[in-house]
């Protein structure tokens, strides 16, 4: 049970802390972080730091891909966190 909690934390914070990094490197017209490597990581379980990543620092918010797929990465960690307690 621990051991899923400290990997959803690790998702969610790689998660986040890409988004910002993202968007940071999208603002100096940088290379960017593919795509696929934000939703994949979305859907291994970082749906809630896809979330607050694309709140906090206004990034990806027109993208219906990452509206759609971040919420259904956060339902995926919440069935997981469900089905291992019961």
């Amino acid at each position: 049970m621990i051991f899923l909690w400290i990997y959803l934390l690790l998702c969610n914070s790689l998660l986040f802390v890409l988004m910002r990094v993202d968007k940071q490197k999208a603002i100096k017209h940088q290379w960017r972080i593919p795509e696929k490597t934000l939703l994949f990581l979305d859907l291994i379980g970082g749906g809630i730091g896809g979330i607050l990543g694309m709140r906090l620092f206004r990034h990806k918010t027109t993208k219906i891909s990452f509206k759609f797929t971040f919420a259904l990465g956060t339902l995926l960690a919440v069935l997981m966190l469900v089905y291992v307690n019961y």
